[in-house]
């Protein structure tokens, strides 16, 4: 069969690869087209676009984009036409996939929704265009199923991705030396986002804070982002000699971290699933806060609180992020550690077992 994929940022490109695999355990002659990145690119098949190429962060920075968006939309909807795929998967990135759900099915194509769009959080209204517009749903969150039903629109609880992609982690026993190089044993790994926007809003505080400090600093490169980006903001706070840039290897950083400082999204998740304890910072522009806050309808930011339903993790966000606050919160962290890793341990039976990837597939196939 002719699957079609879309994703749109890296946690995407991840779980959209592990999905590949698994499609191709079932149907060995699987052809994949698709918009992702370099993990589905190893996997196989044709890459339509890059996603670094259409991540946009925030309600600004979209419409300063939108014609660019709604040429890529145009692009995405023509290249369907010309291939005329059996199925069509969409991996998240709800501004973007909701549209072509839309257009999809009215043109007759199947559509299977993976990782659907937090509509429990904010713009709940999308329900039910998810609903309608879709052939399937596959849920990863427990609450999700039940929040679907509520509406009156099937889903499937496949479980959480990350959960296959952290088991088929292999530690690398060479990277140890990173801990070996320095004089300190304590390493503080650096997740500041996939997005250039949350980059430059958030990794400045994370340095400042850290400055002088006896942490051996790791900062995870995303894959998206020039190493450019990253070594400009070191050098102009002067830490070249406290901070070692890492591309690629985020697994091994927080297999070897005592500590994280992450910005919010998935890798706040990937972060509990190592046990290593965290402070949560995001920060976007002023406009686009003010407008998500009197939209999105939570308590928490980031997905290890939100699945537990408590404060497992101290979250600093818009002007709560600051470099004194972040100091004073690295101060505390040490106390609360034990709490935090007995609140992970609750969290990783709440997320199921491992096999989302294989269930998703089946599900696909099957249908």
């Amino acid at each position: 069969m002719k699957y079609y994929l879309i994703a749109g940022e890296a946690s995407g490109d991840l779980h959209g690869a592990n999905l590949m695999k698994s499609i191709l355990k079932l149907d060995p002659v699987a052809e994949f087209r698709f918009w992702g990145g370099d993990k589905m690119a190893a996997v196989g098949g044709t890459m339509v676009e890059h996603y670094k190429n259409t991540a946009f962060m925030g309600f600004i920075e979209v419409l300063l984009h939108l014609q660019k968006i709604l040429g890529f939309i145009s692009k995405c909807k023509s290249d369907i036409n010309t291939n005329s795929p059996d199925v069509i998967v969409l991996l998240d990135y709800p501004g973007f996939n909701l549209r072509i759900a839309k257009w999809a099915k009215s043109n007759n194509y199947k559509v299977v929704y993976y990782i659907t769009p937090q509509v429990w959080a904010w713009h709940k209204s999308r329900v039910h265009d998810l609903g309608k517009f879709t052939d399937l749903l596959l849920v990863i969150l427990p609450f999700e199923s039940a929040f679907f039903s509520k509406y009156g629109y099937p889903s499937t609880f496949v479980g959480h991705p990350l959960l296959d992609a952290i088991a088929q982690f292999e530690p690398d026993p060479n990277f140890a030396k990173h801990r070996a190089d320095k004089k300190t044993e304590n390493i503080v790994a650096l997740l500041p986002g996939s997005r250039k926007q949350e980059i430059n809003a958030i990794l400045p505080v994370m340095l400042e804070a850290l400055r002088n400090s006896a942490y051996n600093i790791l900062l995870a490169g995303a894959p998206s982002i020039d190493d450019s980006l990253y070594l400009s903001i070191i050098n102009q706070k002067g830490m070249e000699k406290q901070v070692t840039l890492i591309r690629n290897r985020t697994y091994d950083i927080l297999h070897l971290a005592d500590l994280a400082l992450v910005g919010s999204g998935t890798a706040t998740l990937e972060t509990a699933l190592f046990n290593v304890p965290q402070i949560v910072c995001y920060k976007g522009s002023a406009i686009s806060y003010q407008i998500a806050k009197r939209l999105v309808d939570l308590k928490y930011i980031s997905l290890v609180n939100l699945i537990s339903d408590k404060a497992v993790v101290r979250e600093l966000i818009q002007d709560e992020l600051t470099v004194e606050n972040l100091r004073l919160e690295l101060e505390k962290i040490t106390a609360y550690r034990q709490q935090i890793l007995m609140d992970y341990k609750t969290l990783r039976l709440k997320l199921g077992d491992t096999g989302a990837s294989d269930r998703a597939a089946k599900a696909i196939t099957n249908l």
